[in-house]
């Protein structure tokens, strides 16, 4: 638990200070934006906000292997001590000065999620948990929302950057859940996905074609402030899956059944 304790206090500090860099950069990206891939850009301050987050984390736990967005693998990947990072998340909002994004670092320990920090620098709002150590929002204790209808529900989900080569582009989901709900949400930052659903901002959020670097924060904070991640269908949450089911609790069998609808009827269509 002390140690918990200690990552949960660097990687703190690695995420202030990354998120210090995103401000700096904020609204001059204009000509140092690239794109990877269609849709999926980054920027000069993803990069310096990762080297600020590396620097930090390398000084603590030189031993530890990182797995970034920017650098890739780091040291060995299948050791015991594992961080996720994602020194943006939410790049693409970032370059159009929309303020949804994030710095998220999570601490992996025998590939179990169990160290997680969220920064957003718009809001000033620094998420945090460790297994046994509960969930807080600047530092005040947080919990998911008590919402048990999928009929009063606002949920939240985001769509892969491959949506334009796939027919499995979360659409049909979106389109089914919007229906059902008060509303469906994309907020552009999966991290920021989970942090609002622990906090009780939103009730859900499903997505797939993710990271471990996008979720792993996101994942231990909702667990911590009472949350439940599965796999779509309600069984154990894979990380390699790319897809995450992340709620309240209180509605997750009835999400995971309705997004199971969803899938069939996505199925059909395909078929036609």
């Amino acid at each position: 638990m002390a140690d918990l304790q200690i990552f949960l206090n660097i990687a703190t500090e690695a995420a202030l200070a990354a998120g210090a860099v995103l401000q700096s950069y904020l609204g001059k990206v204009e000509d140092k934006t690239a794109e990877k891939r269609p849709g999926d850009l980054v920027t000069a301050a993803d990069k310096a906000a990762e080297t600020v987050v590396l620097e930090t984390l390398r000084r603590h736990f030189p031993e530890h292997a990182i797995l970034a967005e920017e650098s890739g693998k780091l040291g060995n990947q299948n050791q015991e001590y594992l961080w996720a990072i994602d020194p943006l998340d939410g790049t693409t909002n970032f370059a159009h000065e929309y303020p949804v994004f994030s710095v998220s670092i999570g601490l992996l320990i025998n590939g179990v999620p169990q160290v997680g920090v969220i920064y957003d620098p718009s809001r000033n709002e620094l998420y945090r948990a460790a297994q046994g150590l509960g969930a807080s929002c600047n530092r005040r204790p947080i919990s998911v929302s008590h919402t048990s209808e999928l009929s009063k529900s606002l949920l939240v989900t985001g769509f892969a950057y491959d949506r334009r080569e796939t027919d499995d582009n979360n659409y049909t989901e979106f389109c089914h859940l919007t229906h059902l709900t008060q509303g469906v949400r994309r907020g552009g930052s999966a991290a920021l996905d989970l942090a609002h659903t622990a906090c009780g901002r939103l009730d859900g959020y499903w997505e797939r074609g993710l990271s471990p670097w996008d979720i792993t924060a996101g994942i231990i904070i909702l667990r911590e402030a009472g949350g439940k991640v599965t796999a779509y269908d309600g069984s154990d949450f894979q990380m390699e899956s790319g897809r995450i089911l992340a709620t309240n609790g209180y509605i997750h069998e009835n999400l995971s059944r309705e997004l199971g609808r969803a899938r069939e009827v996505w199925q059909v269509e395909k078929k036609n």
